[in-house]
């Protein structure tokens, strides 16, 4: 099992460590927004450590959305590109934990039904895609059959 590496802002550290090293009770919530993230783990593509970063909450089904939206900032998120070279993860929402697999959401007719869901779950998120010139990427997390 890789070594655990936590991420270089401090704030994103902070909640991955609230979060699961209270079981998934407390940490819930993204910073002073009060909605909803789970964490999601990861390998790192470079140094092969685990990672973890919470992201927003937004289901479809028993799926979870994964928004490499990074406030939108001209370049994709550095888990963006872990997942494109290892989509298996594993979800952490509140106590429970789940091995799944991403795939990036190509079609866009399946991706703007997508972005609609996230949108409502987290409104900034269409701010972030109108401030940047990259298309935010759009991540589907499916269980693991």
């Amino acid at each position: 099992m890789s070594e655990y590496l936590p991420s270089p802002r401090e704030w994103v550290a902070e909640q991955v460590e609230l979060y699961e090293g209270s079981g998934g009770t407390d940490g819930l919530t993204l910073r002073d927004t009060g909605l909803p993230v789970i964490i999601v783990t990861n390998r790192g593509r470079k140094t092969g450590s685990i990672r973890k970063t919470p992201l927003m909450r937004v289901v479809d089904g028993k799926s979870y959305i994964l928004v490499a939206s990074q406030g939108g900032a001209p370049k994709h998120p550095f888990w963006y590109h872990n997942l494109k070279m290892e989509p298996n993860v594993e979800i952490r929402d509140k106590t429970e934990v789940y091995s799944m697999r991403v795939r990036e959401v190509a079609d866009s007719i399946e991706r703007q039904r997508l972005w609609a869901l996230a949108v409502e779950a987290y409104p900034p998120y269409q701010e972030y895609q109108d401030k940047t010139d990259r298309v935010i990427p759009v991540f589907v997390a499916e269980a693991i059959e």
